[in-house]
């Protein structure tokens, strides 16, 4: 009987999730030499520096295999998403839904016609553009809290943003057919794939969520289980997701609006999850970075370049035009548009979705999205900061205050006046 291993080396998940932490600490830590670039940045440069496009130290296998862990890394992401949005809030704030609905509109149509003008196809435009909706949320977490924002136009920002991502899912659901179409695929996938992905999910999310309120309420003298019973059931729900073939992006989503919206009492929903978070955030960044192919990214410079000013005009005009036609002062409505600019999860989970499920548009997709977001993720923290001074907001700065970007605890994230 062989004791020793054979050769080449069978490496496992465990292993491939230590190397993208290590790239990334190591990306993390330069950045912190130039203050104004944000580690997201720097996770990103390592990951495509050690990535099968430049030295190859983590091959396209080893990045198939460490999937699993992304999943989990954006599962945890969008369930800390969906626990800003409180639909009974919604319900009593139309306008807030009615200006996110239009901005979404006008962002899509901006990148849409901008990468059709680039000759990029129909198809590929759209999905383009359904991501350029998203927004991120952990830059303006992490920016309010360095500077200690609290007031309106924070909580108002914090809202939109959330809404930016569900709409980005349901634009992107929208274009399912035609994507499943484009691949030949059976007329009974054409058309019932899309909403069974996306009611399913739905479901799930709706029974796993009120499972995990009833555990919650029966161990709630037992604080210290909460938070094995969230990323249990964060992690039931994407195990689900998986074997029924639904979004495991939406399921986890659905997951944090239900318990968001069903808790009377803090149980769950303020659950702070710690600086372990990170660890997830940082492999997301790592992975995303070693996906780029920077050959493409060169040769889709001029998309990348239409789809950042595009998105950004529209963000940025569209809220400032509606907020403003809704009362709110010029300033204040300037600023707002400005905090929904920065993108990052969501963006990077549907590209992901789209390499997997339809490989004919995951090159030109990839290539402007990604390299979009290390812009966006570049420029993005320091014009919410500056925005945030301009809100009019109440600012206290803690000079000892050091969160990581991706620290998104559901009880900053509702800071503020409530609707």
């Amino acid at each position: 009987m062989e004791f020793l291993p054979t050769l080449p080396l069978a490496y496992n998940t465990l292993f491939f999730f230590g190397v993208l932490l290590l790239c990334g600490v190591i990306g993390g830590y330069l950045t912190h030499r130039w203050p104004w670039l944000p580690s997201i940045t720097g996770f990103m440069i390592v990951g495509l520096l050690a990535g099968p496009n430049v030295f190859n130290l983590v091959g396209a296998e080893t990045l198939a295999q460490s999937r699993i862990i992304i999943d989990v890394a954006l599962g945890l992401i969008l369930y800390r998403l969906g626990l800003t949005l409180d639909m009974k809030q919604l319900v009593r704030d139309r306008p807030l839904v009615l200006a996110s609905l239009a901005e979404s509109a006008l962002t899509f149509v901006t990148v849409y016609l901008g990468m059709v003008m680039l000759d990029l196809g129909t198809l590929t435009a759209a999905v383009i553009a359904a991501l350029a909706v998203s927004s991120s949320p952990a830059v303006l977490i992490h920016v309010a809290h360095e500077v200690g924002a609290k007031g309106p136009v924070t909580e108002r920002a914090k809202r939109l943003v959330a809404l930016n991502n569900v709409f980005a899912f349901l634009i992107f659901s929208a274009l399912l057919p035609l994507l499943y179409r484009e691949a030949n695929a059976p007329l009974s996938t054409v058309l019932g794939g899309p909403a069974y992905s996306l009611l399913g999910s739905v479901v799930v999310g709706l029974i796993v969520g009120f499972v995990l309120h009833r555990a919650a309420k029966l161990t709630q003298a037992a604080h210290q289980y909460q938070l094995a019973l969230v990323i249990g059931a964060v992690s039931l729900t994407l195990g689900l997701a998986m074997a029924l073939k639904l979004s495991v992006l939406f399921a986890p989503l659905v997951l944090g609006v239900v318990v968001r919206s069903i808790e009377h009492e803090d149980l769950l929903a303020n659950l702070e999850f710690g600086p372990g978070f990170e660890l997830f955030f940082i492999a997301l960044f790592v992975y995303a970075g070693a996906n780029m192919h920077l050959a493409s990214v060169m040769d889709y410079a001029p998309a990348v370049a239409v789809f950042v000013l595009g998105r950004f005009i529209a963000k940025w005009l569209g809220i400032t035009l509606i907020a403003r036609q809704q009362g709110m002062q010029l300033q204040q409505a300037s600023a707002l548009g400005l905090l929904l600019i920065p993108m990052a999860g969501l963006a990077i989970g549907l590209v992901n979705t789209t390499a997997t499920m339809f490989p004919q548009q995951s090159l030109a997709v990839g290539s402007v999205v990604l390299a979009a977001v290390a812009v966006l993720e570049t420029i993005g923290p320091p014009i919410a900061a500056k925005a945030l001074r301009w809100s009019g907001d109440e600012l206290s700065p803690d000079p000892n205050y050091e969160v990581p970007i991706a620290e998104l605890t559901p009880a900053q994230a509702n800071d503020g006046p409530k609707a």
